[in-house]
């Protein structure tokens, strides 16, 4: 993580509290995280309906996860698939570039990225 760059080649930003693969609140990809939780996007009801319906439920707190459940304009460390399928289904969140990791570019071409910039 020390050395975490954003997609413009930056120090990684902190998204939020208790986010990401690693639960730090930055969206780093550590080699453990193959499901690259890269992108750092702000949550909107009908991105979180979306994913429920992908089966990947953001809305119902696990305390015996920690989580309590997301809401729109909570932030979260995305993975880049789910961020441009929802892209591809029309309904993306908007992102915080200075926070989302450059394995973002691995799999989403920067200008889609800046086309849904939050900042």
């Amino acid at each position: 993580m020390a050395n975490a760059k954003n997609v413009y080649g930056n120090p990684l930003q902190l998204c939020c509290g208790n986010t990401g693969f690693t639960r730090e609140g930055f969206c780093y990809v550590p080699d453990a995280d193959v499901g690259n939780h890269s992108v750092c996007a702000v949550m909107t009801d009908e991105f979180l309906q979306f994913s429920l319906q992908q089966g990947n439920d953001l809305i119902t707190p696990w305390p015996s996860m920690a989580f309590s459940g997301l809401l729109a304009g909570d932030r979260w460390c995305l993975c880049a698939a789910r961020w441009l399928q929802a892209y591809e289904a029309g309904v993306a969140p908007k992102v915080r570039l200075a926070a989302t990791h450059e394995r973002a570019l691995d799999i989403i071409p920067l200008s889609v990225l800046e086309a849904h910039a939050a900042e």
